[in-house]
């Protein structure tokens, strides 16, 4: 009986550390930094598994520590949502000061780890915690062109992992930061439209045109185009390093027709359910695709 206060203590603060750090999305984002670190190395005989290890656990921090500052400047709004009320700064379990002081030390881990991997990792890391604290979080009561800079953040892991296998930032990084950049819209927006009433509670403006209309439908569709695109050039042979067969380049379009079509679908039925599905049909399609890379480098 003496034990069981310390056992629901350490469960409890495992599990707020789990949601302070949204750990279900930087295990996700995680994934895309390995696939791009998978991708950059020469071939897979010179794994280094300790620079993976770094890559995995800084990254971590680093999306961990993004996570938890989010928290800390919208724990009011948070308090409003539904979605959100029960974390652990709104709901008073954990104090903004101590969420701070955690996204502190999350975020020193995480740069030095990924400083020891090379400084240009560090520095993409470091962007990245700016960028979606500092201007993507305040934006998102402001304008729906929140969505847009916060791209930008999002589409940094895919590329994250080719520089960290490489310490060097060119085309091929670019082009994994296109797809994850192109990717996030229909995402995102997909997210915004089936919590839009949620969000509204809030005063977040997550949809394009402000509506869950054919406005914001379209535009899911032309960014799900434009993805279907950019996850398609390395097949052309101008990506450098980066490129993929012309087997795995059907792989890659079919997967691409199967998120259009659940693009079309929202257009046509404009229903939560609708987004909602095309929410799941987005995390599988960025994770399939990063997988087809990845196969198809082992495979040649």
């Amino acid at each position: 009986m003496n034990n069981t206060p310390n056992t629901i203590s350490i469960k409890s603060i495992y599990a707020d550390f789990k949601a302070i750090t949204k750990a279900g999305l930087a295990i996700s984002v995680v994934f895309s930094s390995i696939a791009g670190f998978m991708l950059g190395i020469p071939d897979f005989h010179s794994l280094d598994w300790m620079v993976l290890l770094k890559l995995a656990v800084g990254g971590y921090c680093m999306v961990g520590a993004s996570n938890a500052y989010n928290q800390v400047i919208e724990k009011d709004l948070d308090a409003l949502m539904d979605r959100t009320k029960n974390r652990p700064v709104p709901a008073g379990r954990m104090s903004p000061n101590l969420a701070l002081v955690i996204a502190s030390i999350l975020t020193v881990i995480g740069l030095v780890l990924l400083y020891t991997i090379n400084p240009k990792t560090a520095m993409f890391g470091a962007i990245s915690i700016f960028l979606y604290t500092s201007i993507y979080t305040p934006l998102k009561t402001m304008t729906s062109l929140s969505v847009f800079v916060g791209a930008f953040p999002g589409a940094i892991p895919f590329m994250l992992g080719w520089v960290a296998a490489t310490g060097d930032f060119g085309i091929e990084a670019g082009t994994l930061f296109l797809i994850q950049f192109f990717w996030q819209f229909p995402h995102f927006w997909a997210i915004g439209w089936f919590l839009y009433e949620d969000y509204e509670k809030a005063g977040f403006f997550m949809l394009p045109t402000g509506k869950k209309d054919k406005g914001t439908a379209l535009q899911i569709i032309l960014y799900t185009v434009w993805l279907i695109i950019a996850s398609l050039l390395p097949a052309l042979g101008y990506t450098g390093r980066l490129f993929i067969t012309p087997i795995a380049s059907v792989f890659v379009f079919l997967l691409g027709l199967w998120m259009l079509y659940y693009s079309v679908r929202l257009y046509k039925l404009r229903s939560a359910k609708a987004a909602r599905t095309l929410m799941l049909v987005s995390v599988s399609y960025i994770t399939l695709l990063q997988l087809i890379y990845i196969f198809d480098k082992i495979l040649r």
